[in-house]
């Protein structure tokens, strides 16, 4: 019953602190609201719509038989769990999670298979380290590919040691008798939808995830703000911050815990050498912040996936890519410079496209159950 009283306490307090500076959080919110439009939003929606899509059509069941080996070798979790992983490293977070959590939903997985894959299967969007973090942030395109490399490599080392999760009698994979295609021609027997209403199913399920997305990205923007607003981050400073010098790191990584992209752009200052930027960097992309934390816990609450594992796994995620980034520095390696840019207003363009065609689809299911029911 304590759980309850301290979560009541502190949104109450929470919600008075957002009254007495209304300013502060408009201003946090809009700064959370602008991320989410103009960058979030249309960089994961046609990931989620095409993982939808290559579920419905039978295409994740065939390569998932094709790889089932492999991720058996090396992570111990099935085929179409590996095609998750990789396809989420394309994808960016948390869209690992809301594939696992179908996964298991439709009894694809067991729920250790599915918790090592969540934990395992939660990477950058490679555009936003490249191009934002990158170019953008740090404005210096040769430490993109350092910093995917790290990131991902540190993906990969958690995928190995999360093999180990769940030891060896429970979870265990089924094994795939059948091939490939018959694979394919079962789950495509199994969905049954014709195209048309598996897109627009697509589309409705991965807008109504991004407007959850957008909701957290927003709450601990305003969180955020506030705890600056109040003093709690200038506190937590003077106990962790034994030196002028070290403030900056410190801010960084307060700013990070809580949000990542404010952590990483605070980890871009001036004030900080290069190197250290980049260590900064590795460690707030692999933890990725509780906005991203809150974001997988909802999206796997309607399943049986445990969030544990995953804290855990991020954990494990920052010590990696840290080391990686160490051994990246001190060897001379020499990186490609890729300099991305990704045009806000496009992305603000593609927002608010497919939230007016979400809201047609929705109209004219609406009419059709009226009709039905007429």
């Amino acid at each position: 019953m304590w759980k309850t009283y301290a979560a009541a306490f502190t949104v109450t307090l929470f919600a008075a602190a957002l009254l007495f500076s209304p300013e502060t959080g408009l201003r946090a919110a809009i700064y959370g609201m602008d991320i989410w439009w103009k960058t979030v939003f249309p960089s994961l929606l046609p990931f989620f719509i095409l993982t939808e899509l290559m579920a419905g059509l039978g295409v994740i069941a065939f390569f998932g038989s094709l790889l089932s080996r492999f991720m058996q070798f090396f992570f111990r979790i099935p085929g179409p769990a590996g095609v998750t992983w990789m396809l989420s490293l394309a994808s960016g977070f948390p869209s690992g999670a809301r594939m696992a959590a179908r996964l298991r939903a439709e009894h694809s997985i067991t729920r250790i298979e599915a918790e090592r894959l969540v934990a395992m299967a939660h990477s950058s969007n490679p555009l936003f380290i490249l191009s934002a973090v990158a170019s953008g942030f740090l404005k210096n395109p040769e430490a993109g590919f350092l910093l995917a490399a790290a990131h991902y490599g540190g993906a990969f080392l958690v995928g190995l040691t999360m093999r180990f999760y769940g030891g060896s009698k429970k979870g265990k994979a089924k094994t795939v008798a059948s091939g490939p295609l018959t694979a394919f021609k079962e789950a495509r027997k199994k969905d049954g939808r014709v195209f048309g209403t598996m897109f627009a199913d697509a589309v409705l399920s991965s807008v109504q995830t991004l407007m959850l997305i957008g909701g957290f990205i927003l709450f601990f923007s305003v969180l955020t703000a506030l705890l600056n607003e109040y003093g709690a981050a200038a506190f937590f400073f003077s106990l962790a911050a034994s030196q002028e010098t070290s403030m900056p790191i410190v801010r960084a990584l307060f700013a990070g815990f809580f949000e990542l992209t404010s952590g990483v752009q605070l980890s871009s200052s001036t004030s900080i050498s290069s190197n250290v930027s980049l260590l900064l960097i590795s460690a707030i992309l692999g933890f990725s912040g509780l906005s991203v934390h809150a974001q997988v816990a909802a999206i796997i609450s309607s399943t049986d996936i445990r969030y544990g594992p995953f804290l855990v796994a991020r954990v494990f995620h920052s010590f990696y890519a840290v080391i990686l980034t160490l051994w990246l520095l001190s060897y001379p390696f020499s990186f490609p410079a890729v300099s991305l840019s990704f045009i806000p207003e496009r992305g603000m363009f593609i927002t608010v496209l497919f939230l007016g065609a979400a809201s047609l689809l929705l109209a004219f299911r609406y009419s059709k159950s009226r009709e039905k029911r007429a």
